[in-house]
């Protein structure tokens, strides 16, 4: 055998009988290098994963913060405004607090006055108003002299009256609270509460102090009043559109036709609105057939509230002053247009829009302008009130004599 041969038969052997091949050095210290390789790159895959997920969030913050903000900065404003705030604040704001005055405040942007954002209390202030209906005791504060809360009024047979309040009493505390340390508005909301409980008012009267104990009630404010003031001549006073409102006023009208009454006046003095459908209701009376209000929003649509006609339209005066508004504007303008009846009275205060309110979450709510409404000629009465084909000012030398209703009845007499 040649040396080639020798030397072809041990490659032969080596690399076709399968005998081992020497171990590779360092087996087990390279797959622990391996594995410490592989973690690693878990961790940095991670670490990338959080750092997307973080830089996503915030470019969608700012992208949002950006389109309600119309600013780039948005986002940056509201997070170091909040920050400063949060903690530099002498005393730290609760922040359930600090977010409400944010949603007031985003309401507020609108720089409509009529719009707004409502608490539960708020929400709670609304709905009484517009049922007419609330726990309380009937009474009504007179809060226009200065640091001093009066009874203007108690209602009749309500708790206020029974208890002996008297036109005129000053309140010094509601419930052990001093007056001064409770703001005017927030009064009544002191007084009233649930039906059953009790209220205690510190009052004044002739010098004297005296503690009041008063249970509370549930209340049903009438907003009718009526009477007949000559024969054939009738008189009903509207306070305020609510939901009862239309029930009452049919009452009183068919009562009053039943007494002899050929000729009406109207009188919506200091009567601040409600319910635009309620308005609807009463301008069946006084309205003739025929569009009483149209009601246009921002995108063009129109609504268009019509009276039946199916009332007889009696002789009519109406009385406004500048605190008629809303929905006593448009009854005076309807019948104003339609030339169903004489508006009598000072110019009405102008508020010619319509509020819808949106229950929130939590007992919450938005009171939000929705439309302007038009007269039946189309007028635009917001900000500009309704003038009077009489103007009557109040008597300033004696203020306790109605010389508008006195000229109210003079002139329906002559319809």
């Amino acid at each position: 055998m040649t040396e080639q041969d020798k030397k072809s038969s041990w490659n032969d052997v080596n690399e076709y009988t399968g005998a081992p091949m020497p171990p590779y050095p360092h087996t087990n210290e390279g797959m622990g290098l391996a594995n410490k390789v592989s973690q690693w790159s878990k961790v940095k895959l991670i670490a990338l994963g959080v750092v997307i997920a973080i830089a996503s969030s915030l470019m969608v913050l700012t992208a949002f913060f950006w389109y309600i903000s119309g600013s780039p900065l948005g986002f940056a404003k509201f997070s170091y405004t909040y920050f400063l705030t949060t903690r530099m604040a002498m005393d730290e704001p609760p922040k359930e607090e600090l977010f409400l005055g944010m949603l007031k405040g985003l309401v507020k942007g609108t720089n409509d006055k009529h719009t707004s954002y409502l608490d539960q209390e708020e929400m709670k202030e609304l709905e009484m108003h517009t049922s007419s209906t609330y726990s309380g005791i009937g009474l009504l504060l007179d809060v226009s002299e200065e640091n001093k809360l009066k009874v203007g009024a108690t209602m009749e047979g309500q708790p206020a009256e029974a208890a002996g309040l008297q036109k005129g009493d000053e309140i010094i505390a509601i419930d052990g609270v001093p007056v001064s340390e409770i703001k005017r508005e927030e009064a009544a909301t002191h007084i009233r509460g649930e039906a059953g409980t009790f209220v205690v008012l510190r009052i004044v009267r002739d010098g004297e102090t005296q503690d009041v104990k008063i249970e509370r009630k549930t209340i049903v404010m009438p907003t009718v009043k009526s009477r007949m003031v000559e024969p054939g001549v009738g008189y009903i006073r509207i306070s305020q559109f609510a939901e009862k409102t239309v029930g009452e006023f049919q009452t009183a009208y068919e009562e009053l036709l039943s007494q002899g009454m050929e000729r009406l006046i109207l009188d919506l003095r200091d009567n601040p609105g409600g319910l635009l459908t309620t308005a609807q209701g009463i301008g069946q009376y006084v309205v003739p057939k025929g569009p009483i209000v149209t009601v246009k929003t921002r995108h063009s649509t129109q609504k268009m509230y019509m009276s039946d006609g199916e009332h007889k339209q009696l002789p009519l005066v109406v009385l406004i002053n500048g605190n008629s508004a809303s929905a006593s504007e448009i009854i005076a303008g309807a019948v104003q247009d339609t030339k169903s009846g004489t508006i009598v009275g000072t110019k009405s205060y102008g508020k010619g829009t319509v509020q819808s309110v949106i229950q929130g979450l939590n007992g919450e709510g938005l009171k939000i302008t929705i439309a302007r409404y038009h007269t039946p000629n189309d007028r635009v009465i917001d900000g500009i009130g309704i003038e009077p084909d009489e103007l009557v000012e109040p008597s300033k030398v004696n203020p306790k004599q109605d010389v508008q209703l006195d000229r109210a009845l003079e002139i329906v007499k002559t319809l």
